[in-house]
């Protein structure tokens, strides 16, 4: 254990070198990944992968000013403020819990979930999960300002309010969405056509969400299910985006152990708002068949994603594994979603 929290703390601390986006837009998906890589056994992977996923990162943004408890307002949704929200968020986190910080923030940044394809709460997610599971210390405890700070500056309202109030089950409404007709379209954009796509709203807002704590997390638990075994079949409609409709809920699921309970019910509605509408741009229309999983453990699994190399596939299984841990049968379909992403994601160079 000693050995790999140590691998996991070098590798974040190599990565707060470089800002949380390269290419203009693209987002570092290196914190989530090595999170996952340890988590999953394959510490002793980590450095030569960030090896060679640590040459695409650009440096850390030159910073426009300091943000403080007055201000934040102003700044919140603002990209090019992201280094002034990382320093913020590092400020604040060193004078006082993580867990009363995230408890303030979570309500704050939840409603700005869509925010850069949901990669800032996932990333959130990753270091919430690897402060309860391995513990804390200065570079996990830095790692959540990070990616705090990230959702801040990226943080993004879907075009239209979702309030579900129906008596659906998340495999049940996640399978009525409409689909657009053109899935080769910028989460942005096609987050724009969401009001106008009819069906999606009252398909979105048929969805139980149940008022009790521990009911609203097992619900949580079947929408992450629903989405990994909803890939298995469509995730040929945009083999890397849809990726985000199992793994941005998945990572506000992790998080509700951090958080007070009373939060927990509409931490549920706004994963699902953020899945609908990344499962209506994404999601093929007919299903086919994904690769099957039967006879592989979910450890040789996540090895191959780590041998594929892409960090969605990485990220994907990570998931995946999660959702075959919580059947009672091992769940071979979340794994034959998770060989799927490999097959339609283009491996690392």
């Amino acid at each position: 254990m000693e050995t790999t929290n140590r691998t996991l703390d070098e590798a974040l601390l190599r990565l707060h070198t470089a800002g949380p986006e390269f290419g203009g837009y693209l987002s570092n998906h290196g914190p989530m990944a090595v999170e996952a890589m340890v988590r999953n056994g394959q510490a002793r992977t980590v450095h030569r992968w960030l090896d060679t996923y640590a040459r695409k990162l650009e440096d850390v943004p030159a910073p426009q000013g300091r943000i403080t408890d007055t201000n934040w307002q102003q700044a919140l949704g603002d990209p090019g403020r992201v280094t002034d929200w990382t320093g913020y968020f590092t400020e604040q986190i060193a004078e006082r819990p993580w867990r009363a910080l995230l408890a303030e923030w979570w309500p704050r940044l939840l409603p700005g979930i869509a925010g850069a394809a949901t990669h800032p709460v996932i990333r959130v997610g990753h270091a919430v999960r690897s402060l309860l599971t391995e513990g804390e210390d200065e570079a996990r405890i830095a790692e959540l300002a990070h990616a705090l700070g990230y959702w801040a500056a990226r943080h993004l309202l879907l075009p239209t309010t979702v309030r579900p109030q129906g008596g659906a089950t998340p495999a049940e409404a996640l399978a009525a969405l409409p689909r657009i007709t053109e899935r080769n379209v910028m989460p942005l954009n096609g987050y724009a056509q969401l009001p106008h796509i009819s069906g999606w709203l009252s398909t979105t807002e048929s969805l139980h969400i149940p008022e009790d704590p521990e009911a609203a997390r097992e619900g949580l638990t079947a929408l992450v299910r629903a989405a990994t075994l909803n890939y298995a079949d469509h995730g040929h409609g945009h083999g890397i985006l849809l990726v985000h409709a199992a793994t941005a809920p998945n990572a506000v699921l992790r998080t509700l152990p951090a958080l007070p309970r009373e939060l927990w019910a509409g931490s549920f509605a706004v994963a699902w708002a953020a899945a609908s509408a990344l499962t209506t741009l994404y999601a093929a229309d007919t299903a086919r068949p994904a690769p099957s999983a039967a006879g592989l453990a979910p450890e040789e699994v996540f090895e191959r994603a780590v041998t594929h190399g892409d960090e969605h596939a990485i990220k994907f299984a990570d998931t995946a594994l999660d959702v075959a841990a919580a059947s009672e049968d091992g769940d071979s379909r979340a794994l034959s979603a998770a060989l799927n992403a490999m097959a339609l994601i283009d491996k690392a160079d």
